[in-house]
């Protein structure tokens, strides 16, 4: 029963972590860096998303979804364990290091979504400011998709209940035959204890700060001046006839440089 609780959470833990949302998040961030780099050496909001994009790497460069997968491997199917009553089960080493990977992701995860707010803040922050509003405007989208999408997919949540069970396991493996590989560290018993904070207030806390600062923004709206609705409604009638007359005159009309504007 224990083997197969750890199972599914270790598949339930690497689908979330090899899902396409933080891989895709990842690109555009290290996108919107590259392009900014020689621009923004000083930028504040740019060196708060050079941080998140640091823990970014680093959770990927710790390889837990391989290790989870090779976790995996070595447990047994339901079908080999009620079929003997004795089954192999993975050894204290192979269990500790697993457990070890975990610890550091919750923190590392911990402290990406600490990065994503305060970078978010920040960027709002010169977003009012009215400095670089093409990269702020860019960048405080890109971390709440990010911090959103850590939250919605409970990335963290996961990871947590996945030692809980690791846990129990290495507990049970080393009564039985004790072959300790990492010394010199006490594996907690809560990962609760271990990072010390509530994740879910400390959630909570991060949400209804980035909510305050997204209504300080408004002020983007005289940018985008909302259209009449007689106006919106004409224009809505001669799309068609525009769009049609265009490409009939195409042909007849002289060259025109593309960075005027075409009535």
């Amino acid at each position: 029963r224990l083997l197969s609780a750890l199972r599914r959470r270790c598949d339930i833990s690497g689908k979330r972590l090899s899902g396409p949302g933080l891989a895709a998040e990842g690109r555009v961030l290290r996108a919107v860096l590259y392009v900014y780099h020689s621009r923004l050496l000083r930028h504040r909001p740019y060196l708060a998303l050079q941080q998140v994009e640091q823990c970014l790497k680093r959770l990927w460069k710790m390889n837990l979804v391989g290790c989870l997968e090779a976790l995996v491997g070595l447990i047994p199917k339901k079908n080999a364990s009620k079929a003997q009553a004795e089954c192999l089960v993975p050894s204290q080493p192979i269990l500790e290091t697993v457990a070890l990977k975990v610890l550091g992701s919750c923190k590392l995860i911990l402290r990406l979504l600490d990065c994503c707010c305060k970078a978010f803040l920040l960027s709002v922050k010169h977003l009012c400011s009215k400095e670089f509003i093409l990269l702020n405007t860019v960048a405080s989208g890109l971390l709440s998709r990010l911090w959103f999408v850590i939250q919605y997919r409970c990335v963290l949540q996961t990871l947590m209940s996945l030692y809980s069970a690791l846990s129990t396991m290495l507990h049970l493996v080393s009564e039985t035959q004790k072959t300790p590989y990492i010394k010199g560290f006490t594996f907690p018993s809560d990962v609760g204890d271990f990072l010390g904070v509530n994740v879910s207030s400390e959630a909570k806390k991060q949400k209804a700060k980035m909510l305050t600062a997204k209504k300080s923004t408004s002020w983007m709206k005289e940018f985008f001046p909302a259209m009449p609705e007689a106006v919106s409604k004409v224009g809505k009638k001669r799309k068609s006839e525009t769009c049609t007359s265009a490409l009939r005159n195409c042909s007849i009309l002289c060259p025109v440089d593309i960075g005027e504007t075409v009535v």
